[in-house]
């Protein structure tokens, strides 16, 4: 007889295949049956996107050509104006421990020159959306103080700061004020006005409306401020070591230069750029925590 009981009836899968051969088709695809176990020789690569592998070939491709000195031939450059990639590297191998400490001595100053300067130009940004007629003249008091070159500020910083670390960090700081200040004032007032009338329509106050709304809306422009001040806060660090510094990647660059050590100061433009680089995307990754509810994280 018969039976039409369910567990009588094969299970088809959308491939055609039987649910009891699931197991066979996963080991035939290379994937292991057992949990935690991955067999799949191809996995690896997949993490590897087009947009992780083109740069890392254009960058040995690059550097290729600049070993065989195909760019002295194209620009006329001898190797002490343009000193080979193998020379730059044997100089950051026998200077390691000098160009590592500078390194983070100029570090230190841009990280605490920019979050002094964000924190100053988020403050003024505040006033200027509180207060529009009284604090609407800082943005652009801020803005003209951004306008004035480094290289003016770094004498003017010395006296008031002294040799030490707080005139670099005090540079920084006027370097970064200003895109905070404008990116986060930007960010408060472009609220959605459907939203501040719902906010009004709850009686809610003038702190509340900046605690629950103008200030979450001003995040992400923060966040944008805080990366373009991530690579600044390298430059102007950098420059006012330029003239009054005993130590940091500016002052070791300018003295190889002085004694014609170009390895060296190659060295020290390899690192810097790697720092702002490593600091960019420490920046990006706290973006990614604090405001991950934004729609632009969310890809």
């Amino acid at each position: 007889m018969a039976s039409n009981s369910v567990r009588d009836i094969p299970f088809i899968t959308s491939a055609g295949a039987e649910a009891g051969s699931a197991p066979n088709s996963a080991s035939n695809n290379g994937t292991s049956s057992e949990p935690g176990k991955s067999k799949n020789p191809r996995r690896p690569f997949r993490r590897l996107s087009p947009g992780i592998i083109l740069p890392l070939l254009a960058g040995v491709i690059f550097l290729v050509l600049w070993e065989y000195q195909v760019f002295h031939r194209i620009f006329d450059l001898k190797k002490y104006q343009l000193p080979l990639p193998s020379a730059i590297a044997e100089a950051m191998r026998d200077n390691f421990s000098l160009l590592l400490s500078y390194t983070g001595y100029t570090l230190a100053e841009a990280v605490l020159g920019m979050l002094i300067g964000s924190a100053c130009g988020f403050l003024i940004a505040l006033a200027a959306t509180a207060w529009p007629r009284w604090g609407g003249g800082s943005l652009t008091m801020v803005a003209a103080l951004n306008a004035v070159p480094i290289v003016a500020l770094a004498p003017i910083m010395n006296l008031w700061f002294g040799d030490g670390i707080g005139s670099r960090a005090a540079i920084v700081t006027a370097t970064t004020m200003a895109a905070m200040a404008i990116n986060a004032y930007k960010g408060m007032a472009a609220v959605d006005p459907l939203a501040l009338d719902l906010m009004h329509s709850y009686a809610a106050d003038k702190p509340a409306v900046f605690r629950y709304l103008r200030i979450q809306n001003s995040l992400p422009y923060v966040f944008t401020a805080l990366k373009i001040n991530a690579t600044a806060s390298m430059i102007g660090a950098i420059v006012g070591e330029f003239f009054f510094s005993s130590r940091g990647l500016g002052y070791l660059l300018s003295n190889s230069i002085k004694v014609a050590k170009m390895p060296l100061g190659w060295s020290c433009i390899v690192l810097a750029a790697i720092a702002g680089v490593i600091f960019y995307l420490a920046v990006e990754r706290l973006e990614k925590v604090f405001i991950k509810w934004h729609p632009s994280q969310r890809a």
